[in-house]
């Protein structure tokens, strides 16, 4: 096992676009860290950095407390598992995970113990002599995955290794994967798009835009505490809901404005908590959003603080059902409440929104969370 660090690391390609952008980040020991963020955020470049697989622009990574920038991939005692699971079509599973234990002129008894082993640890000793294309996508990967296993590296790099698996087996390979950290304890760093997975697999998430960390930390804080507007919409399912409007005090308190009326003419507006408004005064009279998550609107008929809003579709999910609306002003609205019958596309529904529960932020794509 290993710290990784990486420090002020920076990659720019010929053409002048930064794939990253002095970036610092510290992997401690054992420790399962993702790398999270939508496609070209520079995660992947970022691993492919550490794993030696591209060259540092500028900057310093370490493993080990060794600086690796012009060490060799194969020098670098890592292990990574790729999306497409690269593994020999020629060779049996037990010579696949031999293999690079073979090349370093590993004793045949030691490579005997260590595929054996890993085949245990991932259930597929009876797969030992098959060759892949009689494995199935979750067969192969568990085979990827062992042959990172018998090395016996400082660092296993995964790059969205279960992006090429359906649904049902994601979600249970995935928690294979915690398990099987939780046995070997090596440090993990893990990169994917999927913020289910990562919220569900890291010790740690890093959330990554345009090469830059938006927010590091473990997955509820940075769920419950985003530190911008990017975070907040990209982690969480379904995204959160954002309102543009502003803070306005009356005889009563404070209000978020949204700046428009619901279907009964009414205008759209939510008191902000006292043990809150003393934070978010400075800001009265000024563009702010607040962002609520689908779960933190609530049917509530009879509230002189619902919204009441016409329903354009629903999603039933089982037990659960996504209700999307709109205002006049904000045409993408998503709730997410306990399923039943009496709403329809057409219907007008009332929301009332937990108002302990939002966030808010200045304008802007990365607008900084307020009153924190």
């Amino acid at each position: 096992m290993a710290q990784v660090t990486l420090s002020n690391v920076r990659k720019a390609y010929p053409s002048g676009f930064e794939a990253v952008k002095d970036l610092s980040l510290d992997i401690r020991d054992g420790e399962f860290l993702v790398l999270v963020g939508p496609s070209g955020c520079g995660k992947s470049t970022t691993l492919r950095m550490i794993a030696g697989l591209e060259e540092v622009t500028s900057g310093n990574i370490s493993i080990g407390g060794r600086i690796v920038n012009d060490v060799h991939p194969k020098d670098r005692d890592i292990a990574m598992v790729f999306q497409n699971y690269a593994l020999y079509p020629h060779m049996t599973v037990y010579k696949n995970m031999a293999f690079a234990l073979s090349l370093r002129k590993v004793p045949k008894a030691e490579i005997e113990r260590r595929v054996h082993e890993a085949a245990r640890t991932l259930g597929i000793e009876e797969l030992l002599d098959r060759k892949p294309k009689a494995l199935s996508g979750g067969q192969r990967q568990r085979v990827a995955v062992g042959r990172a296993i018998v090395r016996e590296p400082k660092a296993f790099l995964f790059d969205e290794p279960l992006s090429n698996l359906d649904a049902k087996l994601r979600v249970t390979t995935r928690a294979e994967l915690k398990a099987l950290h939780l046995r070997l304890k090596t440090t993990t760093i893990y990169v994917t798009h999927d913020q289910e997975e990562a919220m569900t697999l890291g010790d740690r998430i890093v959330v990554m835009s345009k090469g830059t960390i938006q927010q590091a930390g473990p997955p509820l804080e940075v769920y419950r505490t985003p530190a911008n507007r990017f975070v907040a919409g990209f982690v969480g399912t379904p995204p959160m809901n954002f309102f543009d409007g502003q803070f306005s005090r009356d005889s009563e308190g404070l209000w978020f404005v949204e700046g428009s009326n619901d279907a009964q003419g009414r205008p759209c507006r939510a008191r902000v908590p006292d043990d809150r408004a003393r934070s978010l005064e400075p800001y009265a009279g000024k563009p702010v959003v607040m962002g609520v998550r689908p779960q933190m609107l609530h049917e509530a008929a009879d509230s002189p603080q619902a919204w009441r809003l016409p329903v354009r579709v629903i999603e039933p999910l089982g037990d659960a059902m996504d209700v999307y609306c709109s205002t006049p002003k904000h045409s993408h609205i998503v709730a997410r409440i306990q399923a039943h019958a009496r709403l329809a596309a057409g219907a007008v529904a009332s929301f009332t929104i937990d108002m302990g529960a939002t966030h808010f932020f200045e304008p802007g794509e990365y607008g900084k969370a307020l009153g924190r």
